[in-house]
């Protein structure tokens, strides 16, 4: 979820068999040949576990809605598979020495999905929405850093900072929309949310509520048309359901469970059909503790509930290997990584005392914690169809009751589960996971002003040396000063324990070996996805 890097960095999906496809029985899968020359048509299906909530980014803050709309939008600027910013729908940029102006070149000749042009009135737009405190957003900060933003032409966009921004560049890989078609209404009542018009690669075509999202190659895409033709999205609940329909060819694209890669995909016959991937991910898994609910206000209750988990176990019995345990929000290998945080270890004994210590010494015949003749008791809500969470909130459940606590595990449909509990703050515990931008800027998710209804900081963790140190830390092009602020942030959360940062698991996206053109990178695999390509002979929508 973390700001603007969800949209392309997200590699899943879904089912329901392609209205083209005749027939209830899996294509036919034909011998595979090796070619160089790429072939127009097919369709690529991905599976995915939650359905998007809107495809107006800027309103959308889970995971689901953003990987869609990375399709159908473009920012001025984004990452390559290197990791590295480079233009987008701005073919170029200059910095000003001071790093106070940024300005963009756009393209020339990019036009919207109804061929409307795009110009700098696009881009203008884009700002004014955001900052407009009318807007129900989750990403207005970045863009309150701006002190003026002016278009000398159609193709040119002029941004100014009052002070030094460091997520300057960064911020505006933000999904730029049509003007002429949001300009004077209301975005919130836009016909948008489920029919966009965007200048990616991708057109909308269909969404079938619960079922699937139909996009369609845009041939007119600056940068060249995909080479496949349709891209669905095929909602599907639950992985083991989704991993049987990869099997029966009905999806071509979906994350594997670590279980699934370790025991699952091995034979020979699901590797002549398949090829998968495994490399680091950009995000951790956590549990997140509602620091309104009178119980985790102390927060000795939080670092004893940490104590009482072994991350290690997690990491063998959940990910079978595949990840690394989470210390904080920044994960290992960025340069704003504080390697010597002194993270909570396993040690059931210390929980104990903790709780002793919070005032939670006796116990019922249940054998669970008492005080003031109230049970410990919480309940962790995660989202439905994630097998990888289930298991980890499942070893938590154990692992707490033997000190103990009763915890009980809530599951819930992932748009339920975003606006009628995350959004409300109506949970004790969640059970989440962030994907985090390359910069390590992470004001929406800390900062105390972004504790409001469907921000990001829902847990609402409020810490005046955390604010200060966020303002410290994007206010600044001086890198050892950023670097500084991050590991003291990193510091304060660790002692704090508003998370209890769990882990960060290996992302392995499986994808039909019919579909040529993947090169794996530092950015994942999906960065050049409009190269990829099905050979005419193997084409089978």
């Amino acid at each position: 979820m973390s700001r603007w890097c969800w949209k392309k960095l997200l590699v899943m999906v879904c089912l329901l068999i392609l209205c083209a496809c005749s027939n209830s029985s899996p294509p036919e899968v034909k011998h595979r040949e090796s070619v160089t020359v790429p072939a127009t048509g097919d369709a690529i299906i991905e599976g995915t576990i939650g359905e998007a909530s809107t495809l107006i980014p800027l309103l959308a803050s889970d995971a689901s809605s953003h990987a869609v709309a990375g399709q159908i939008y473009n920012g001025l600027i984004k990452y390559d598979k290197n990791l590295v910013i480079t233009g987008d729908l701005a073919e170029s940029y200059d910095i000003s020495p001071d790093g106070l102006i940024i300005t963009f070149h756009l393209r020339k000749g990019v036009v919207w999905h109804d061929k409307a042009p795009f110009t700098s009135r696009d881009v203008l737009y884009t700002y004014r929405v955001v900052v407009d405190p009318a807007t129900p957003t989750a990403y207005a900060e970045d863009f309150k850093q701006v002190k003026a933003i002016t278009a000398p032409d159609d193709h040119t966009v002029k941004v100014t900072y009052a002070n030094p921004f460091a997520p300057a560049l960064a911020s505006w890989g933000m999904n730029i929309l049509p003007a002429h078609l949001l300009e004077g209404k209301d975005i919130t009542k836009s016909l948008l949310a489920r029919n966009p018009v965007g200048t990616g690669p991708y057109r909308f075509k269909e969404w079938i509520a619960g079922q699937k999202i139909v996009l369609e190659a845009n041939k007119d895409y600056f940068e060249g048309r995909p080479y496949i033709d349709r891209y669905i999205y095929r909602i599907i609940p639950d992985s083991s359901t989704m991993y049987m329909e990869l099997k029966a060819g009905a999806i071509d694209l979906m994350g594997l469970t670590p279980v699934q890669y370790a025991r699952q995909t091995n034979s020979s016959d699901f590797t002549s059909r398949f090829n998968k991937y495994r490399y680091p991910s950009s995000g951790y898994v956590y549990m997140g503790y509602n620091l309104r609910h009178p119980l985790f206000k102390d927060r000795r209750i939080r670092q004893a509930v940490t104590a009482a988990i072994n991350k290690d176990e997690l990491i063998h019995g959940v990910l079978f290997g595949m990840g690394q345990k989470a210390h904080g929000p920044i994960v290992p290998g960025r340069w704003a990584y504080n390697p010597y945080v002194k993270d909570i270890a396993y040690d059931p004994q210390h929980a104990m005392q903790l709780l002793a210590q919070a005032g939670w010494k006796e116990k019922n015949s249940d054998g669970f914690l008492v005080k003031d003749g109230r049970p410990f008791t919480f309940t962790i809500l995660t989202n439905q169809g994630n097998q990888q969470r289930l298991m980890t909130a499942q070893i938590v459940q154990q692992r707490l009751r033997t000190i103990g606590i009763e915890v009980k595990i809530r599951i819930v449909e992932w748009a339920t589960f975003l606006k009628e509990f995350v959004d409300k703050g109506k949970f004790d515990v969640v059970m989440l996971g962030w994907s985090i931008s390359q910069d390590p800027d992470m004001y929406d998710i800390w900062h105390s002003s972004k504790t409001n209804t469907g921000e990001l900081n829902f847990i609402g963790f409020k810490n005046a040396e955390v604010d200060r140190l966020l303002v410290e830390g994007r206010s600044t092009f001086d890198i050892e000063k950023r670097k500084k602020a991050y590991f003291r942030i990193q510091e304060i959360l660790a002692e704090e324990q508003p998370y209890t940062f769990l882990y960060v698991p290996d992302a392995l996206p499986v994808v039909n070996a019919r579909i040529r053109g993947i090169e794996p990178a530092p950015a994942g695999i999906g960065h050049n996805q409009i190269k990829w390509f099905v050979p005419k002979s193997e084409q089978v929508y």
